[in-house]
């Protein structure tokens, strides 16, 4: 098994790294093999909407990491998606990159355990990770809880390491996306399938 982790932060080993490596060794220990992806420290596109990836099977835009990622998560049995704190928000990177890789990509990650990570120095912790959870939660993915909201706090990786409950949280984090990897995996082996889908998805708005 393996669980992909997407690095949104502009710096490659900076707070988020530090945390996210803090659960990839829980995983690791489990025997679950992990790979962090640093994709906040280039340009990435937005969503322009334009509907090609139905035809392409791809997003149009592949200068950036977006169609790596999907590509990889088709090979994976988790996701775990880390981010610093701007403005309350997860960062811009991230953010662009999670809207087309969700748009183009999402039936890899579906029914696939996700769990989103925050690092601030100071607060907007909860808010961020509101906005992350929800791509797993419109995906049909089961998200992966800690002990505590999965957060750090520090302006550095040093400072983020000395975080002591934060690194606990990760830990507890990396077990449990260990556990229920196996549970799944468990169940199937018992003949429990993934819930069959609707043969028609239905698609209104508020006009009719």
């Amino acid at each position: 098994m393996k669980v992909l982790m997407l690095n949104g932060s502009p710096h490659k080993e900076g707070c988020t790294w530090t945390a996210l490596c803090e659960a990839a060794k829980e995983l690791e220990k489990e025997g679950i093999e992990t790979e962090i992806l640093h994709v906040g420290g280039r340009q990435v596109w937005g969503c322009m909407g334009c509907g090609a990836c139905a035809r392409l099977g791809k997003c149009v835009h592949d200068d950036d990491l977006v169609n790596t990622a999907v590509a990889k998560m088709k090979e994976c049995d988790g996701l775990i998606v880390g981010s610093p704190v701007h403005y309350a928000s997860a960062s811009g990177a991230i953010t662009s990159f999670l809207d087309r890789f969700f748009y183009c990509g999402g039936a890899a990650a579906a029914h696939k355990p996700g769990a989103a990570v925050v690092s601030a120095r100071r607060a907007g912790t909860t808010a961020a990770l509101d906005q992350l959870n929800k791509y797993f939660t419109i995906n049909q993915m089961p998200v992966v809880s800690s002990q505590y909201w999965n957060m750090v706090h520090g302006t550095s990786a040093q400072e983020t390491a000395e975080d002591e409950e934060g690194m606990q949280i990760m830990r507890t984090l990396g077990r449990n996306m260990a556990w229920l990897l196996k549970c799944i995996e468990a169940g199937k082996r018992a003949g429990v399938c993934i819930p069959a889908a609707e043969t028609e998805r239905k698609r209104t708005n508020f006009i009719r």
